[in-house]
């Protein structure tokens, strides 16, 4: 080990003489033993000399300066200002004769430990620990994505196989397989990007250890150089960094089910698909110098929310026709009372339930449905997300399309405020038009990776599913506020109530979450053990005060806002 090995000293050396050192000048670059450390300091030209313990120099012995020309050989003596560099007498004869600002290194390194290149320094490698701290932690939440992922893939898998017989479990166990080594094969990149995050992190450490003690204890000259060393290595592993996050991919598990599956042929030979959807990872490399870190501050909940609780009315499963899977992507309190559900599964259909649970009728419609929206009593808004550009307003009492409504995009979440429409369409924005469907403006959202919106009085309010941040704008676009929240996973579903209270769905961290009108405060209300289970739409009836939940899976429940 290091801290094993004898120093010698360097004047007892030359003289052929074996003496361990007891001290260390930095200057001279040798050891020193008691008595050549006693006349090192009675020589006048040696009175300035740094001198430390051998147990301080052991500290930096292993940090790589270099006081010697890399291209000469020769010792470094001079630095051009107009080029910063450090140059030795070969170099300012042959490359630096015109340079004006070539001054002695001596005079360049004064205050070397005050600079701000040492500063900066300092900031960068503690800046890229930050980032790496964060890509580290984006990708563990990655690897637990996949992991649910793969579990919600195992449970389309399991629900369409209890029709089956023994024929088909060879196909369900060759997808099983497939799927388990897709999802190891997303986790295993997903390891390597963290195993070279881990190798980065302890070459920054060592690195800022190293830097630590290079200000203490080093010479003006070593920090000056030691300075411009390392920043040239934090430099290069930066570029490394951006590099790697910029060929990382994020991976979505997704399995569709055969369709010759339903009619259960011999002519099958696969159970399935197992879909991995690639997407650039959202890692975002933060420079120290424009980026400062963002920290979030939960506050307890003020006397807005802090009282506010939600009383179980009904909870009931949604029936299941012909057993296709149900996938709830919107849902409203008619006028009348009833429930009204998208089933963006199979089925072009929306699903109509009474207050009390009970079924009505299943509605044929244009395309799979997405979302809902109440314009007045008598008609409502439908859209159908990536099957269609285009909506319909159709009749509350018949559901027969009264107009069809073509935009240039698909359309996702749709909201109705004083006689005009806000569909989410189009990348980054939202469309308003009249009843009509003529397009009045269009506004600029802060983020594509958005579904859902809903709008209270002069505001709008939407989701970003991806960076878990809920956002809340003027009617004209402008953004007021926006809440991120880390007990809340993929927010989807949002809805507000009449003092503009914001209740939003998690649907990965399965919960429902209240936030204050003015965006200062949050407070959870609901969570998995109420039942909730990737639940995907929310809605508020102001009349009733009445909550109306959906899980992905078709159950329902609703609540009283007291």
């Amino acid at each position: 080990m290091t801290s094993e090995k004898h120093v010698p000293c360097g004047p007892c050396r030359f003289d052929d003489v074996t003496k361990d050192a007891g001290s260390w000048c930095t200057n001279c670059d040798e050891g020193l033993c008691e008595d050549c450390e006693n006349v090192h300091r009675k020589i006048k030209i040696l009175r300035n000399h740094k001198v430390i313990s051998v147990d301080d120099y052991r500290k930096i012995e292993n940090v790589s300066i270099s006081l010697v020309c890399e291209y000469h050989g020769e010792n470094i003596e001079w630095f051009c200002q107009n080029h910063d560099k450090a140059l030795c007498m070969v170099c300012v004869t042959s490359n630096h004769k015109s340079c004006s600002g070539v001054i002695s290194i001596s005079v360049a390194s004064k205050n070397a430990r005050q600079s701000t290149a040492l500063s900066d320094l300092e900031e960068a490698i503690e800046g890229t620990l930050r980032n790496v701290k964060q890509f580290t932690k984006n990708r563990d939440s990655a690897t637990k994505e996949i992991e649910k992922q793969e579990l919600m893939a195992k449970n389309i898998v399991f629900e369409t196989r209890t029709k089956m017989n023994g024929y088909l479990d060879k196909l369900q166990e060759k997808l099983l397989r497939k799927l388990g080594s897709i999802s190891h094969t997303c986790k295993s990149k997903y390891k390597n990007f963290l195993q070279k995050l881990e190798s980065t992190t302890e070459m920054l450490t060592k690195l800022r250890e190293q830097t630590l003690h290079l200000k203490q204890f080093s010479s003006d000259i070593q920090v000056f150089l030691g300075t411009r060393q390392v920043n040239k290595r934090i430099v290069s592993e930066i570029e490394s960094i951006k590099s790697e996050i910029g060929a990382t991919k994020d991976f979505e598990l997704k399995v569709d089910i055969h369709s010759l599956i339903e009619n259960f042929s011999k002519k099958v030979e696969n159970f399935g698909q197992i879909k991995v959807l690639e997407s650039c990872a959202e890692l975002d490399f933060r420079d120290h110098k424009i980026v400062q870190a963002q920290i979030e501050t939960n506050v307890p909940a003020s006397g807005i929310i802090s009282d506010m609780k939600l009383q179980l009315i009904k909870t009931f499963q949604m029936k299941r026709e012909n057993e296709y899977v149900i996938d709830v992507r919107g849902c409203v309190i008619l006028p009348n009372g009833n429930l009204l559900m998208t089933n963006n599964s199979k089925q072009n259909q929306l699903v109509e339930y009474k207050y009390t649970g009970e079924h009505m009728r299943d509605i044929q419609v244009s395309a799979l449905p997405f979302f809902i929206a109440v314009i007045d009593p008598n008609r409502i808004a439908v859209t159908y997300g990536d099957t269609a550009k285009f909506m319909e307003i159709r009749n509350t009492h018949s559901f027969r399309a009264e107009k069809e409504i073509r935009l240039l995009s698909y359309c996702y979440g749709v909201s109705h405020e004083d006689g005009r429409l806000y569909v989410k369409s189009g990348k980054s924005t939202i469309q308003v038009m009249d009843l009509s469907g003529r397009q009045l403006e269009t506004l600029k959202l802060s983020s594509d990776n958005v579904l859902n919106i809903t709008t209270s009085r002069d505001k709008i309010f939407y989701t970003d599913y991806k960076k878990n941040i809920v956002h809340c704008c003027r009617l004209n676009g402008e953004e007021l506020w926006q809440v991120k929240r880390e007990s809340v996973s993929h927010p989807y579903g949002v809805t507000v109530d009449d003092d503009s209270n914001v209740y939003v769905v998690g649907l990965v961290s399965n919960n429902l979450t209240i936030i204050q009108q003015d965006g200062k405060d949050s407070k959870t209300l609901l969570t998995e053990s109420d039942g909730l289970f990737y639940p995907q739409a929310v809605d508020f009836d102001m009349d009733k005060r009445t909550l109306l939940i959906c899980n992905k899976g078709g159950k329902v429940a609703m609540y009283k806002v007291v």
